[in-house]
């Protein structure tokens, strides 16, 4: 009886977390801000409580209205049901705080919406809701955190010899030496990196971006990757040779002789530089920046060294954001600084996962990754806390742009994706939950980003 409740208590706060994300996010949007307008009473709508839905406009007002209620009478009974269950005290409190918090909440939207907002008045509202959210995500990660937490691992135990070929069966030759040096530039990095680069520009230009600067921007990203990737592989060419998932990589085998991978990545990087200068001055200093930072301050200094290499070393991953924003205005926004900020905080929510599934072969590599210093669980619970940083800065990202209903639903939809990914990871604790996650995260990050470029192209 006792894991039924649990598991209720569980599930309400989970979807108590996602109704109010939902109403941070919409409230966020420019829709919803063009929308008060057409429902300037409270709390009817223009005197009526049931409103017609082929006003759009009209219709999302009072559909906030109505999920605000929803998910209040969710808060509330999520909070009551802590006390009842007996939960933690630091659950019951931060469920309490949020449940007084949001009578507040509701308070400053009535203002808003029956006065000329000012932005003080936007501002504060805007923040408790967060704070509201921010309450119940440690409230849920405090629920799903095991009465015994897992220790460390021990690091650098000898592992079994590794078989296996590093590149497929049908190449031979020079199509085997090709595959090689393509694989020295980390492919699969190269997606999600330029497609944040592409969401830069789009947020930057709008309707107005041209062709031209978006091929040379994402051709000098892909040689900047290539050359922060094949940099990485050299550096780290013996310790991959201790670790099963990395065993094979070219350079750790000497399919490719060092000298010439060096090579490579200095040609790459030049390459790289002189197509980004192509852009602008600016372009080619944040690219020269990610290729130091990724190949020097993470690779050497930060992944051997540091429990936080993960956190620290998300700045490499942010940068592409910066470089797509000054490609189009050769200067920095805010708005592309709170995409930086999205990528940098979604990346330990991401990458924990992936340290989760591969906790054995880091610690034979030697690498203080968090499940191996920390343990699991406190791994399990930082990537709650990280994904629930990650929801709140794509929420403020919609309150310095002019994304609208689009952005909006996928944050939403896929963030639910995610946070319910991460909530069976506390409990299935295995490689196919960890990578579950891990995919999960991948999903939320690409669709956003596709629906950011496409909200500022076309919606």
């Amino acid at each position: 009886m006792q894991g039924l409740s649990s598991d209720r208590f569980e599930r309400a706060l989970t979807a108590t977390a996602v109704g109010v994300y939902l109403l941070v996010v919409v409230g966020a949007t420019t829709s919803l801000t063009d929308a008060a307008t057409a429902c300037s009473t409270w709390p009817a709508c223009n005197g009526q409580w049931v409103v017609p839905l082929d006003d759009p406009k009209l219709a999302i007002a009072w559909g906030h209205r109505v999920v605000a209620l929803v998910v209040g009478i969710l808060l509330l009974a999520t909070t009551l049901l802590a006390w009842l269950r007996d939960s933690r005290k630091r659950v019951q409190f931060s469920l309490a705080v949020a449940a007084v918090l949001y009578p507040v909440q509701i308070g400053l939207g009535a203002l808003a919406a029956t006065t000329t907002a000012t932005s003080v008045l936007t501002a504060t509202h805007l923040l408790i809701a967060m704070a509201i959210f921010t309450g119940i995500v440690l409230a849920l990660a405090w629920t799903l955190e095991p009465d015994e937490k897992d220790g460390p691992v021990e690091m650098g135990v000898e592992q079994k010899p590794t078989t296996g070929s590093p590149t497929p069966e049908s190449l031979s030759g020079i199509g085997a030496t090709a595959y090689a040096y393509f694989r020295l530039m980390k492919p699969r990095l190269m997606w999600l990196l330029c497609l944040v680069a592409s969401a830069g520009m789009a947020l930057a230009a709008g309707q107005n971006l041209e062709v031209g600067t978006v091929v040379a921007t994402l051709t000098g990203g892909v040689l900047s990757i290539g050359a922060s990737g094949t940099f990485n592989h050299v550096l780290e060419r013996d310790v991959d040779k201790r670790m099963n998932r990395t065993a094979d990589r070219p350079a750790a085998t000497s399919q490719i002789p060092i000298r010439n991978a060096v090579a490579f990545g200095v040609l790459l990087s030049i390459a790289s530089l002189a197509v980004f200068l192509s852009v602008n001055l600016l372009v080619a200093v944040f690219g020269l920046t990610a290729i130091v930072f990724y190949s020097v301050v993470y690779t050497l200094l930060l992944k051997p060294n540091t429990v936080q290499n993960t956190v620290i070393g998300g700045f490499a991953g942010s940068l592409p954001a910066l470089i797509g924003w000054a490609a189009v205005t050769n200067d920095v926004g805010l708005p592309a600084l709170v995409l930086a900020g999205v990528i940098f905080l979604w990346t330990p929510a991401h990458f924990y996962n992936l340290a989760l599934a591969y906790k054995d072969d880091y610690a034979r590599g030697g690498f203080p990754m968090m499940p191996v210093v920390r343990g699991e669980a406190e791994t399990r619970k930082h990537i709650l806390l990280w994904l629930g940083a990650t929801l709140l800065s794509a929420g403020i990202l919609a309150t310095v742009t002019t994304l609208s209903w689009l952005y909006a639903i996928t944050t939403v939809a896929f963030g639910a994706v995610f946070l319910m990914a991460v909530v069976r990871l506390h409990h299935e604790r295995d490689e196919t939950a960890a990578f579950r996650a891990f995919h999960a995260s991948n999903a939320y990050l690409g669709s956003l980003l596709v629906a950011i470029v496409v909200d500022s192209l076309v919606v």
